[in-house]
This record gives C-alpha cells, sequence and structure tokens, in this order.
C-alpha cells in the first residue's frame, strides 16, 4: 500500500508571537516601508489596544510589512495561505502566522481566530484571499460579517494604495513607487458591532474596501518610468478588444499587443494606455479588465462557457515541506465547475472536483516562482493542487473570473442573488 504524506497540522493552536521576535519582525519590515515613504493615516484607532480584527486589501507582499509597522509594537496573528509556510513552518508559526487552504470553508480556522482574541491579541485577515489582478477590490466572502460579529471586538480597515502599481501581480519587479498611503480606520467599535447586523457589516466592509490603484496612481501624478513595465499585463488583459479575439495578446518593454491583428498599445508612466493608431478602447486596465469579465458573464448566462479538456501538470502540496508531483492529467473548467482528473506516476488515478456551489473564486498564478508557468490553485481542507495547463491556449485569468460568474449565476438562480462585491 502506497505511504501518504503527513498532511500540515491546521489544528495546531496558533503561537503567540514570541517576545524576541517582535522587534525583528519590525526591523525586517521597515527597510521597505521607509524605502516606498509609506504614509499611514490612523482614523479613530488612535488609543485602541487589542483585542481587534485587523482587514486588509492585499495586492503585494509590501502589504505585510506595512500592516507590522501600522500595528507595531502590538502583537498579531496573520492568517497566510500554505504555500507561504513552504521550508519556513516553524518560523512562521513563531512570529503569528496561521495557516489557511484558499477558498474553502474553513471551520478550523474560525477556531483559531477566537483563541487569537482571547489571547487579546490582533486578528490579521486578508479576505480578499490573493493578490489583486489588476490592483482594484477582489471579491470578498459574505461570511466576513458573520465572523466578525462572532469574534466580538472593534472591527479595523487597513487600506493600502500604490502597492499594485509599485509591484503588480503580473510582473512583481519593484518600481519604486513613492510615497505609498494607508488608511487604518475603525469600522465598528464592539459596542456598535454588537447593535449591527451581518449584513450591515458586510456593507460597511465592502465600502471601506473599495480602491483602485491605477487611479490612485494618475491622481496623485505618480510616475514609473521602469522600461517594462507594460511586460506582463497580456496575462490580466488576455482579449483583444479590437478583434476580439482571446489568448493572443502579449507585451514587451512598454507595449501591450494583438498577435492577430496586430494592434499596439503604449503603458505610459501614469500607468494610462493608448493605441499606437486608432480608437484608445480602455486607457484606464481596470476597464479593459471589467470588459473581460462582461465576455465572461455573456458565456456564461448564454450556458455556453467552457475551457478545456486541456493537458496539466499537477503538482500537490500536502504539507510546508515541498510540492510533490503528482502527475499528468487533464482539467475541464465549465459550465460544471473545474474538473481535474489523472494519473500519478505510480499508475494510480487522481481525481479532484470543484462544483460551481461549492467554489465563489479561486487563485492562480502567472509564471509561479518564475519557472512553472501559469496555473490554478484548488483545495481541499488536506490538500492544496498546483495545476499547470500546457500544450494549448488558455488564460488562467479567464477562468479566474469565469469561477466568479459561475457562482454569482447560480446564487441567482436559487433565489439567493450575491450582494456587489460579496460572494
Amino acid at each position: 500500500m502506497k505511504q501518504q504524506p503527513a498532511r500540515f497540522d491546521m489544528k495546531r493552536p496558533p503561537e503567540r508571537t514570541a517576545w524576541y521576535l517582535r522587534p525583528l519582525t519590525w526591523l525586517l519590515s521597515m527597510p521597505d516601508v521607509w524605502k516606498h515613504q509609506s504614509r499611514i493615516e490612523k482614523i479613530g484607532v488612535e488609543d485602541l489596544k487589542p483585542p481587534y480584527v485587523l482587514l486588509c486589501n492585499h495586492n503585494a507582499f509590501l502589504d505585510f510589512k506595512v500592516a507590522t509597522a501600522a500595528i507595531y509594537p502590538q502583537r498579531a496573528n496573520y492568517v497566510v495561505a500554505i504555500d507561504g509556510f513552504i521550508g519556513r513552518e516553524e518560523l512562521l508559526r513563531k512570529v503569528g502566522c496561521i495557516c489557511k487552504r484558499k477558498f474553502t470553508n474553513d471551520v478550523t480556522l474560525v477556531r483559531q481566530l477566537k483563541q487569537v482574541i482571547r489571547n487579546g491579541d490582533v486578528a490579521l485577515i486578508y479576505p480578499e484571499a490573493r493578490y489583486s489582478l489588476c490592483g482594484t477590490t477582489a471579491v470578498l466572502p459574505a461570511s466576513l460579517g458573520k465572523l466578525c460579529k462572532l469574534l466580538g471586538v472593534p472591527v479595523v480597515t487597513l487600506i493600502c494604495h500604490g502597492h499594485h502599481v509599485n509591484s503588480p501581480f503580473w510582473n512583481l519587479h519593484d518600481r519604486g513607487v513613492k510615497p505609498t498611503e494607508a488608511e487604518m480606520r475603525l469600522l465598528f467599535s464592539a459596542e456598535e458591532l454588537s447593535r449591527s447586523k451581518p449584513d450591515q457589516i458586510n456593507e460597511a466592509i465592502v465600502q471601506a474596501f473599495q480602491y483602485d490603484d491605477f487611479a490612485w496612481q494618475r491622481e496623485r501624478g505618480i510616475r514609473t518610468p521602469y522600461e517594462g513595465r507594460a511586460e506582463g499585463l497580456h496575462k490580466v488583459l488576455y482579449q483583444c478588444p479590437h478583434c476580439r479575439r482571446e489568448y493572443q495578446m502579449d507585451s514587451r518593454g512598454t507595449e501591450l499587443f494583438c498577435k492577430a491583428c496586430g494592434k499596439r498599445w503604449t503603458m505610459s508612466e501614469l500607468g494610462q494606455l493608448s493605441a499606437e493608431d486608432g480608437e484608445t478602447e480602455f486607457a484606464h486596465i481596470p476597464d479593459w479588465y471589467e470588459w473581460e469579465r462582461e465576455n465572461v458573464r455573456r458565456e456564461v448566462r448564454e450556458g455556453t462557457y467552457s475551457t478545456g479538456p486541456m493537458p496539466v501538470t499537477v503538482d500537490s502540496l500536502p504539507n510546508a515541506k515541498r510540492f510533490l508531483r503528482l502527475g499528468e492529467g487533464t482539467m475541464i473548467h465549465d459550465m460544471n465547475g473545474f474538473r481535474v482528473r489523472g494519473t500519478d506516476f505510480d499508475g494510480d488515478p487522481f481525481e479532484m472536483e470543484k462544483t460551481v456551489p461549492s467554489l465563489y473564486s479561486c487563485h492562480i498564478e502567472y509564471e509561479y516562482l518564475g519557472k512553472h508557468g501559469d496555473c490554478v490553485d484548488l483545495n481541499t481542507l488536506e490538500d492544496t493542487w498546483y495545476i499547470y495547463p500546457h500544450d494549448c491556449e488558455f488564460s488562467v485569468t479567464k477562468m479566474a473570473l469565469a469561477t466568479e460568474e459561475l457562482y454569482f449565476a447560480y446564487r441567482e438562480s436559487i433565489g439567493r442573488p450575491c450582494r456587489p462585491g460579496l460572494a
């Protein structure tokens, strides 16, 4: 019988940050905070003491460093995805990190967060659960209001600006953007929370999480002279608005272009697009992204959305030691959700299905670790699969958009439509 790998111990209680590591977290964070001249405005939290919940938006690794600077010397526990623990599990546990497998309904995490509050510390959560793809708000889980109500302590938001345009998810090169800005704001006191319904809490959180990094850049007049600033943007903007072909976009230097029709756009130092010839369909990058979403929504509403079957390589992450190559297989993403099937190196079959109702969004990666290519990350409570399509035309961005639109359509079909900004 084949030996199964050990699974990450999700039930191990969260550790309070060791006293001798708290200054170290500050020292490791502050060089980048100073480098980007990060300005943190505190509103209503000047005298706030833990325990409280801190909800942060998520655009880059700099988010963690600014959050550490914003709350220091208070002690916090950070919710971190399992891939962040690879090769450093004990260290991350000692600095207060709590492991989460993305987009799973994890009752254990709720217990962990309750323990953080009982310890008298800050429960630091990134509810978007992934880096924003184009510097705007990602969908938030509708369970947030209930979670905050259950924890029963003040709710604070930390919304950072400039982190996406400095190091966008599609090209992580640090552009040296400064100054960046953040607002740390008291959203609910414990008393206000006790008088509020979960829906009211959700509405306030969604409102607080409205941000647009490219609009912020333009309004502040912050330039990014980096000569490769458009490289990788085609990963997000995968459909040409001129000829409407998918998967034919590419980028180089400061240019974005369609290999099918030849149309080209230049990305300015202020993050704006302009067509080399003819109409500039979308000067603002998030507008192009939302146009793609509308097109995916149309396919979903017409019942025609389907990607695959496509050949894939599957890596498994059962624990924080390393990825294990599971094997080769196929993936289909269609009106029924995700289906991944294959055979491992021992000839045994493997399979994962994620139905539409079970997944309101999904995590994707572009050129993961700079060598593995684009992938979709699907999770159960016990395993994480990084699934790499190859030898076919595809866009993981489209699959991420379709996951959300399929879920929204499902909710409408059962008479429980999602509120704007929530899933």
